[in-house]
């Protein structure tokens, strides 16, 4: 049983309400379709419904009836951009989903002309992107920096009006203390900071740098790196009955690779005069550094049982 929280157009997962860490996130731009789950729950008030992706079938269970209409209605605006009228809202509800579905096009749209503005500088997102770039909006990042606050408080983000750039920083005074700048591209190459006195940068891994060193490293750049696997995972299916199921392999290090002695090279004869020779031996030691590996297997019709919150 997993823990939910919408954000943009991606569900994250969480083993508990309390955890920074998620474990799963699935992005709803595969969701083929949506439906309520008939069957039975030990929970009387709970009220279930299905996710249908294009590879899996996801179980998502509300605590009641109306949680789970306000489940799929945000779950359609962020998928189609529109609020539903098959779902039984009240007002209040209908006026927060039309919101949901304007801040969600204003997301996409504002990460979209962001691409097309580096694809068209040559600026490639992966190679010359800093690590603490994170396509999200000014909220989005406001909330990935209070719940990762050990990740770092110094994140790069575009712009709301998708041409430029935006750095969001957060410290801590009293409360969580947000702040946001302007980071414009020049014309004729580099980046300009936008604060009273422009500070130009030749690069953004600059104006990151910029930022550390005024700040005395107050401010560190954001960081996220999902989870990782502590070990190695498969799925086998029984020799028996076909079932299949997750296996975990063994952890036991694997022996060591005996180097093969060079043979003498043929037809050789070496005479020595007055020389004293002495034969030194070497011996290659080689260490083989353990690799983890990660390995994610999605099974097509497979149903998963998750929990929201």
């Amino acid at each position: 049983t997993l823990w939910t929280c919408l954000c943009g157009n991606t569900l994250f997962f969480f083993n508990n309400t309390k955890d920074n860490d998620y474990v799963e996130k699935l992005d709803l731009s595969d969701v083929m379709s949506l439906t309520d789950d008939c069957s039975g729950d030990r929970n009387l008030e709970a009220a279930g419904f299905l996710l249908y992706m294009k590879d899996e079938e996801i179980q998502i269970t509300a605590p009641s009836l109306e949680a789970r209409e306000l489940w799929k209605g945000f779950i359609y605006c962020v998928v189609e951009l529109s609020v539903p009228s098959s779902l039984n809202l009240l007002p209040g509800q209908i006026h927060m989903m039309r919101e949901t579905v304007e801040t969600e096009r204003e997301r996409r749209n504002n990460l979209s002309r962001t691409l097309a503005a580096a694809s068209s500088s040559n600026l490639s997102l992966v190679e010359d992107m800093p690590e603490c770039y994170q396509p999200v909006s000014r909220i989005e990042a406001e909330i990935m920096l209070e719940r990762h606050s050990d990740r770092g408080n110094l994140l790069l983000r575009p712009s709301r009006d998708g041409v430029s750039l935006a750095v969001t920083t957060r410290q801590d005074l009293n409360g969580s203390v947000f702040r946001h700048y302007r980071v414009d591209r020049k014309h004729d190459g580099g980046y300009t900071f936008d604060v009273e006195t422009p500070i130009p940068c030749a690069t953004l891994h600059g104006v990151i740098n910029c930022l550390v060193e005024k700040t005395n490293g107050a401010l560190t750049p954001f960081i996220m790196e999902g989870p990782y696997e502590e070990s190695i995972t498969f799925v086998q299916a029984n020799e028996e009955s076909g079932e299949k199921s997750l296996r975990c392999a063994p952890s036991t290090p694997m022996p060591p690779v005996p180097v093969p002695a060079l043979p003498p090279k043929p037809g050789i004869q070496t005479s020595l005069t007055g020389t004293s020779l002495t034969l030194l031996t070497i011996t290659h030691t080689f260490t083989m550094a353990p690799c983890w590996l990660y390995i994610k297997s999605i099974i097509s019709n497979q149903l998963y049982n998750y929990s929201s919150h």
